[in-house]
């Protein structure tokens, strides 16, 4: 269906006016500028996508503890998890009454395991077993305690650098 507007053939698929597409001509400097530009952005991009992998694998593998053993000897203080803590947060000139005004005692079972322990003790040069990581201070270790009934293992909190792993 045509229709004659102004004088000029109308057809649906073109604009009602006509109009020349400019083609822009660039000059070749520009061009190599740009083309520089897009090859630096993406050599940027891949870099930092490559490092941000290589930051989340390292510090995925520095959250590991640095002191890793099983057998180690513990100078120190060391005891239940409620009682060591309460051992930390009292003021250095009351650590040594806190110790001797709570000792540690346990429950003993017919089997000779220890159960619901409070209070501390004082270890020197002791062999322990490491059991656990608690935080980036505390490990828990398992140590031949002497109680009331003879010596037991029990599982107690002590500081890490109170112990020494064995090579």
């Amino acid at each position: 269906m045509l229709r004659i507007w102004q004088g000029q053939p109308f057809c649906a698929l073109r604009p009602h006016e006509p109009s020349a597409i400019t083609i822009q001509h660039l000059h070749p400097t520009t061009v190599i500028q740009a083309m520089k530009y897009l090859f630096a952005l993406t050599l940027a991009t891949v870099i930092v996508g490559v490092s941000t992998a290589a930051t989340a694998q390292t510090s995925a593998a520095s959250d590991t503890p640095k002191q890793e053993c099983a057998i180690g000897n513990v100078t120190g203080v060391g005891g239940s998890a409620q009682s060591f803590s309460e051992y930390l947060a009292t003021p250095d000139r009351d650590k040594y009454r806190y110790v001797t005004d709570n000792p540690i005692q346990c429950k003993v079972s017919d089997e000779g395991r220890t159960s619901g322990c409070t209070g501390l003790t004082n270890l020197r040069n002791e062999k322990v077993s490491v059991y656990d990581d608690i935080d980036s201070t505390t490990m828990a270790v398992v140590a031949r305690v002497e109680l009331e009934h003879g010596t037991y293992p029990v599982i107690i909190v002590v500081r890490k650098q109170d112990v020494q792993c064995e090579q």
